[in-house]
């Protein structure tokens, strides 16, 4: 166990016994770690974007993806193949990306008092939603999970402890814990991660690992669009770009249509904006 973790550790400890909460502990412990210039050794541009900095974002247009049913599917099977998603074929260890839900479940705040009937029976695609001001960084004890300089919010799988605290923080339930293997397979002999499938340019992840979408980070780093973005491309459903570019594909969208995130009230400002 390394002293970072032992300080995690003993830091949460005293803290639950003392009645104060394990959140306070953690922003104790990062607050220190900010103060003291402690860096992460495993990946590089920690540190949240600049204001006039490149932010990325996403528009997803659901009217596209309601008339070409089975588009959405066809996003979530692109992503989950890029990056070894496993499938335990159960809901309670299911690991999600990208995955699809109810307009009440994506959009809880929003009024649901007399919803159209199209919109109520349709269902949204829903993902990390890149906050700008994401709480799930704040609370990771080993900065794990950290924003890149344009805005991506990312995970480093080998430092984290699997606390579950950024879990415990984001507002959107877009994180998914590996309570089983993801390299294993079940007792039919059935691999959680299809080996006709598997993807050697991406790592696979370990038991105790939490993990999310990465906004393809490891795609747009060779002039490749995201996945979703890429099985969509023909009918034109997700469009992603630069937020604080005026000029962008993104931004004239934002412009010239009415969209709606999820939770904005909360001030963690997504980076997902949909047009219903």
């Amino acid at each position: 166990m390394d002293m970072k973790r032992r300080e995690f550790l003993k830091i949460a400890g005293l803290s639950t016994i003392a009645g104060l909460g394990a959140p306070m502990a953690l922003d104790k412990l990062v607050r220190a770690e900010a103060e003291h210039g402690a860096a992460p050794e495993h990946g590089a541009e920690q540190q949240a974007a600049a204001p006039t900095g490149k932010r990325l974002g996403m528009v997803i247009d659901q009217r596209v993806f309601a008339a070409n049913p089975g588009l959405a599917q066809k996003c979530i099977k692109a992503c989950h193949i890029a990056h070894n998603v496993p499938d335990f074929g159960n809901k309670k260890d299911e690991i999600k990306w990208i995955w699809e839900t109810a307009y009440e479940h994506a959009f809880p705040t929003a009024s649901q008092y007399h919803v159209n009937e199209e919109t109520e029976a349709q269902k949204f695609l829903v993902l990390c939603n890149h906050c700008d001001n994401p709480p799930c960084v704040r609370v990771c004890p080993t900065k794990a999970t950290f924003v890149g300089k344009d805005g991506k919010v990312i995970m480093d799988f080998h430092r984290c402890i699997g606390c579950r605290f950024c879990m415990a923080a984001c507002p959107y339930g877009a994180r998914s814990f590996n309570w089983r293997d993801p390299r294993g397979k079940d007792e039919n002999g059935r691999y959680f991660i299809d080996r006709a499938t598997l993807n050697k340019d991406f790592p696979t992840r370990m038991r105790g690992v939490v993990e999310k979408c990465n906004f393809c980070a490891e795609r747009l780093g060779h002039g490749l669009d995201p996945a979703c973005v890429e099985a969509a491309a023909s009918l034109k459903g997700i469009v992603y770009g630069d937020l604080n570019d005026p000029h962008s594909e993104i931004s004239e969208i934002l412009k010239t249509h009415f969209t709606i995130q999820r939770k904005p009230e909360l001030g963690t400002h997504p980076s997902i904006f949909y047009i219903v």
